[in-house]
């Protein structure tokens, strides 16, 4: 089997999925099998920076045996010089690509992807539902509005909890009281007692609403540095939070022990970790109970499962960050079925709204707050013909 051409895919940019414009990448065999993957840089900006590495990746790939996925993931790691320097937009390219090459794979050997992963360890995934922050149940939402009173918080939890959810995810700090986004200057340094009063108050109507046997996560968006975190934390920790999500930047571990050190509340990260070498820092210095990897920007499902073996080593949990189109929930899935150290996994409100669901053929949904896994060939999704009518395609 060879690697006979290659389309990159920027979709339509949608509001209703949160203003992310999705980057795709289709790789076709000389045997009639294709495959999909997706660049996890989504959300924000970059998305376009991934579009153009991608076509300088298409052309390196073309002759190549598609099921040798470590050969051509060792060969886009090395040779494209500023893979090794890791880093989103390189890293995403390049997870894109390897999902691609797992999709034909598993479509070759007609077995879904969990079988080559080494088989389900579980039936049903737990789920928690995401960023409620900006609300729950509704179809569209923009990233700059959120929620502002308690009330609307403890709202949203219980439309979650009446779906059956036994987990949610909130960003208590994002906004201000009027709605507003605060600024980095806000959140770092010294939290106002403004600030302060507003989250607490945020959290504790959620927690009353919802009861004692909810999980809370707390996303901060490492919106905070170390000093805020801690400063969040202690006032969170009577709350009984489950983990405490991105209390600083990744960039150096350290400081993340400095949180861990400082409360009770377990830390997760992972979003913006990219590769095995960039995780095990924070492996060995223990400040992390839960990883929180993007195999669409970590280095693919090929690197995601090393990430997660190395996780186990620590004996650390796994939890995949999604956030993008569904093609993420599905590989999401098939992972972390597979995995012995998964605790739970993220369903984002961008997930459950038509903007985004409209992207991809299959709408996969949680039951009573549980995922079951695709069964389907390869990953079990592929991009809708609307999706791909409407979306900027290079082809090579």
């Amino acid at each position: 089997m060879k690697i006979t051409n290659v389309d990159v895919m920027a979709l339509e940019k949608d509001m209703g999925c949160g203003g992310s414009r999705p980057i795709i990448v289709k790789i076709f065999t000389d045997e009639g099998i294709y495959g999909i993957g997706e660049a996890g840089v989504a959300i924000g900006s970059g998305s376009r920076g991934a579009f153009e590495v991608l076509k300088d990746f298409a052309p390196m790939i073309k002759g190549m045996d598609p099921l040798a996925h470590e050969v051509i993931w060792e060969k886009l790691f090395k040779t494209s010089f500023w893979a090794q320097g890791n880093g989103a937009i390189m890293m995403s390219a390049i997870s894109a690509v390897d999902t691609a090459l797992w999709d034909i794979k598993g479509k070759a050997a007609n077995m879904p992807l969990y079988q080559l992963l080494g088989g389900k360890q579980r039936d049903k995934l737990r789920v928690y539902a995401s960023q409620l922050q900006f609300g729950w149940g509704v179809d569209s939402f923009n990233p700059a509005d959120a929620l502002s009173e308690p009330s609307q918080y403890a709202e949203a939890a219980l439309k979650a909890k009446a779906q059956g959810y036994t987990a949610i995810k909130i960003n208590f700090l994002r906004f201000d009281r009027k709605g507003k986004i605060l600024s980095h200057l806000d959140t770092t340094g010294h939290l106002s007692r403004e600030t302060m009063k507003t989250a607490e108050e945020r959290l504790k109507a959620v927690r009353e609403a919802v009861g004692p046997d909810m999980d809370i996560l707390i996303e901060n968006h490492a919106m905070t540095d170390a000093n805020t975190a801690i400063q969040f934390a202690k006032m969170a920790e009577p709350y009984d939070i489950m983990f405490l999500e991105e209390g600083c930047t990744p960039l150096n571990p350290g400081v993340m022990r400095k949180i861990a050190e400082n409360t009770t509340i377990p830390l997760a990260t992972g979003e913006r970790t990219y590769t095995r070498w960039g995780f095990l820092p924070f492996l060995e210095n223990h400040s992390l109970s839960l990883i929180q990897p993007d195999i669409g920007n970590c280095g693919g499902i090929t690197e995601a499962k090393k990430i997660c073996d190395l996780a186990h080593m620590f004996d650390v949990g796994v939890q995949m960050h999604v956030c993008s189109s569904p093609i993420s929930v599905a590989i999401a899935l098939h992972l972390e079925a597979a995995v012995p150290n998964f605790i739970i996994h993220e369903h984002h409100i961008a997930n459950t709204t038509s903007g985004t669901i409209a992207e991809c053929i299959y709408d996969y949904q949680p039951v009573n707050g549980y995922f079951t896994v695709p069964e389907l060939p390869g990953i079990g999704q592929d991009i809708s013909p609307e999706a791909i009518r409407k979306a900027e395609i290079v082809h090579f």
